[in-house]
């Protein structure tokens, strides 16, 4: 594959990363935009979305985006019917399983290890719970 063939998918990698941290991302956002007046609402929101059912809806519709993006990018390869499926099946099966680890090791690295790094340098009290204690 070449790099102009790679580059919608990484795209999708990032997009479905991004869209699976969401229960976390936005209270990053908020202490870098609103300051140290809003640590703990900040932290009481990202507890609030990460242990409850929209987690789990962020993590089926990063799911979706992977599966639409690998139809929408396989149909522009030509592989339009289920015949060209079949006949690139090697192709497309290796294809989507790589897409879908990349997008699991992007969300796994962007979400543990990134925002938590920097939420925790921003000062959320993230620390005791962070994956490495």
């Amino acid at each position: 594959m070449s790099a102009e063939q790679t580059r919608p998918l990484a795209k999708i990698v990032a997009a479905s990363a991004l869209t699976a941290s969401l229960c976390c991302l936005p209270s990053v956002i908020w202490v870098l935009f609103a300051g140290s007046s809003a640590i703990v609402a900040a932290d009481q929101l990202s507890n609030d979305l990460y242990y409850s059912w929209v987690r789990f809806a962020l993590y089926g519709v990063s799911f979706c985006m992977v599966a639409s993006g690998l139809v929408l990018y396989f149909r522009n390869q030509g592989v339009c019917t289920l015949d060209d499926a079949k006949r690139e099946r090697r192709r497309v099966v290796n294809t989507s399983l790589a897409v879908f680890t990349a997008a699991v090791l992007a969300y796994l690295a962007w979400n543990f290890v990134i925002l938590e790094i920097i939420g925790i340098a921003i000062g959320l009290p993230w620390e005791d719970s962070a994956f490495w204690n």
